[in-house]
């Protein structure tokens, strides 16, 4: 370990609260508690704004694998705050396949993927058929965040649901696309709902939770639960 990697898990275990790491411990249920210090989002914010400006912070991005889940969230945070895309690309295709949970997993997100649509979509088909279930996860969360309103291609509904796994975590991931895409693209997704060809527990989470939301009228989710398998 370098020496900024040491510094910056001295920083994280300043910061542990161990009632919030018990609480997160049971949201990440696949990461061993051990390997999670505590420390809440708006302080890891906090100090990756503080350490991207460290000219030494290559050392820590690449520094892999990370011990504890604080630092990979922490490394997502910082490359949030990148500006330069190609380096952002290359960076990100390093720590993605060292992400093994949902959390740290759906909180990267760089605001600079938004200027490039095009460039990032190419990436994410790539991303989408990773035998990596958070790299997979990755790609279908990003085109749920960032490709349902004006960057919206039909191809994207049938580039996900053509997604087959075994996964939880990927399956949950296809769900909650497809409830956002009844939200956004109702006109464009309603017809593969009706095609009932998704897996049955995919198929039916994703009428669930278009369902709950305060987006969709009344009529409109009487019809959707007409439709479950």
């Amino acid at each position: 370990m370098n020496l900024i990697s040491r510094e910056i898990q001295t920083r994280l275990f300043d910061l542990q609260d161990l009632g919030y790491r018990d609480f997160n411990a049971k949201l990440i249920p696949n990461i061993d508690k051990e390997k999670i210090i505590g420390v809440r989002s708006p302080e890891l914010k906090k100090l990756a704004k503080e350490f991207s400006k460290r000219e030494d912070i290559d050392e820590f991005l690449q520094d892999l694998p990370h011990q504890y889940y604080e630092e990979n969230n922490l490394h997502c945070f910082i490359l949030s705050t990148v500006k330069d895309f190609d380096y952002l690309i290359k960076m990100t295709e390093e720590i993605l396949p060292y992400i093994d949970n949902w959390a740290t997993c759906d909180s990267f997100s760089p605001p600079i993927f938004k200027k490039y649509p095009r460039e990032v979509y190419k990436k994410i088909k790539e991303w989408i058929k990773s035998d990596k279930t958070y790299t997979k996860r990755y790609g279908i969360v990003r085109l749920m965040n960032n490709y349902l309103d004006d960057e919206f291609l039909p191809e994207m509904l049938e580039l996900v649901s053509s997604i087959k796994s075994d996964e939880y975590y990927i399956n949950m991931a296809i769900a909650w696309y497809f409830s956002f895409a009844l939200i956004k693209q109702y006109d464009h997704t309603i017809g593969l709902i009706e095609g009932k060809t998704m897996d049955k527990f995919v198929h039916n989470k994703s009428i669930q939770k278009a369902v709950e939301s305060r987006r969709i009228d009344d009529d409109t989710k009487e019809y959707l639960k007409t439709l479950k398998k």
